[in-house]
């Protein structure tokens, strides 16, 4: 069963995920959050963006989707996080590809104003970031490398340590 706070951080990401509000996720949000994030940071780099939103949902849906219905539930994703300690290679996939989708300019390294976009694009508000991508930069070097990243990405989904900075890749939980 997922602890408290893994079910505060997957709500928080569920929630930013379910673009039109309507309790499930579906492919449609995920294609709506992903022309959210376009507008934001331009057109460059879409055609890779959305192929990775794209390849997310369907590795989602195929894990968590039980019923088949073409929808999930935030307790049918909460069913899967339970079990993420157990898949880390997906979640570092899954890690690996969004770094892709952060970093815009491809020069490997996620940097303050492309993680600011990220949550953004998430959240559809313009929130501050400054708390939680210093949480995240662990060396200080303005930042984050894609192994940076990608330990922080397992360390939110399959963590359950509410000091990690991983807790912090969406912002503040």
């Amino acid at each position: 069963m997922a602890s408290d706070l893994q079910k505060r951080k997957t709500s928080v990401v569920f929630t930013a995920m379910d673009v039109n509000g309507d309790g499930f996720l579906e492919r449609a949000d995920f294609e709506a959050l992903t022309d959210r994030w376009v507008a934001i940071r331009g057109e460059a780099g879409s055609d890779r963006l959305r192929e990775i939103m794209t390849g997310w949902w369907a590795a989602l849906s195929a894990a968590s989707d039980g019923n088949r219905d073409g929808r999930v539930t935030l307790d049918e994703v909460l069913a899967v996080v339970d079990d993420l300690g157990t898949m880390l290679d997906l979640v570092t996939a899954t890690a690996e590809a969004m770094f892709e989708a952060v970093d815009e300019d491809g020069d490997g390294l996620v940097s303050a104003a492309e993680y600011a976009r990220m949550i953004h694009a998430w959240t559809g508000a313009d929130a501050p970031t400054d708390v939680a991508f210093a949480r995240l930069d662990l060396d200080g070097d303005g930042s984050l490398s894609r192994s940076e990243f990608v330990g922080h990405w397992v360390e939110f989904w399959a963590g359950n340590d509410g000091n990690a900075p991983g807790t912090y890749v969406f912002g503040e939980v």
